[in-house]
């Protein structure tokens, strides 16, 4: 069962009076329970690629389903990318004669289904772990539940919980990421290594069954590397859990560990790949 699919997906960057095709025809099936890898070298379309999925980034067009819901179905996705310009003219004022500039947004319908998609389906860990200073470890992760939505299509399993049942699932996560003895540390008393996992923890927190990683390992050393590949690889291999992975890398480590490999040059895929991913992260 494909949780993440992508059909012949493109994606477009104006540079001056011209558009640079980062993305180009991509298309693949992400399926449930996969350690899988977005894979190539830098400036291949990778990381776009992983923004698309996370939702982050609108494609110039194509489709990509998340569960089952057609993310973009419906929308003219070559309008919805002129409307999400963070800027745009709004013509001549009517007093000064002078030119003003509106701020518009992503059309509300898709802004909706985009922020429930994120909520309920995905989660994300950054290459600079974008903990919250303020917030210690137990903190840090709660907080992507106190985001609580009412609408029912972005509701995760964890909002049916009880206060106790949600403390229990906290603990519970910060115990699997081996950080009970950091609980109620703060960012810039933790290592890069333990701020990854607290990162990882606040990903799952949700329940999401996708997890999307964006180069994890590359503020860490390769101990540490090794450890939170290792910790991931058992996470995706929890039955409790169930969660599959999506890496954008261009570490060829991470790809031995993955059992399905997309290979990304020029924004097109040369290769994609199904494979008996390894247990070990080789330092």
């Amino acid at each position: 069962m494909a949780v993440v699919s992508l059909k012949d997906v493109h994606k477009f960057y104006p540079l001056g009076k011209e558009r640079i095709e980062a993305v180009r025809g991509v298309s693949f099936d992400i399926e449930k329970g996969e350690f899988a890898a977005v894979s190539g070298p830098s400036g291949s379309g990778k990381s776009t690629i992983l923004n698309m999925i996370g939702l982050i980034d609108l494609p110039s067009s194509g489709s990509i389903v998340i569960g089952d819901t057609d993310v973009y179905d419906g929308v003219d996705l070559a309008d919805a990318e002129t409307v999400n310009t963070r800027w745009s003219s709004a013509g001549p004022d009517k007093k000064d004669g002078k030119r003003k500039k509106v701020r518009l947004a992503i059309p509300s319908k898709l802004d909706r289904r985009i922020t429930a998609l994120r909520r309920s389906h995905l989660g994300f860990i950054f290459q600079t772990f974008n903990l919250i200073p303020v917030l210690n470890v137990y903190e840090n992760i709660e907080f992507p539940l106190l985001l609580e939505s009412k609408d029912k299509n972005s509701k995760s399993p964890v909002d049916d919980f009880t206060k106790a049942q949600k403390e229990e699932w906290i603990n519970f996560l910060i115990e699997k990421v081996g950080l009970t003895d950091w609980k109620t540390h703060k960012a810039n008393e933790l290592s890069g290594g333990q701020r990854q996992r607290v990162a990882i923890a606040r990903a799952l927190v949700t329940k999401a069954p996708v997890i999307l990683a964006d180069e994890p390992t590359a503020n860490l050393d390769s101990k540490n590397s090794e450890q939170i590949l290792k910790l991931m690889k058992s996470l995706n291999k929890d039955p409790e859990l169930q969660t599959t992975f999506i890496f954008s890398t261009h570490d060829s480590r991470i790809v031995d560990m993955c059992n399905h490999v997309v290979h990304i040059l020029d924004g097109q895929v040369t290769n994609d790949e199904h494979k008996e991913g390894s247990d070990v992260y080789k330092i």
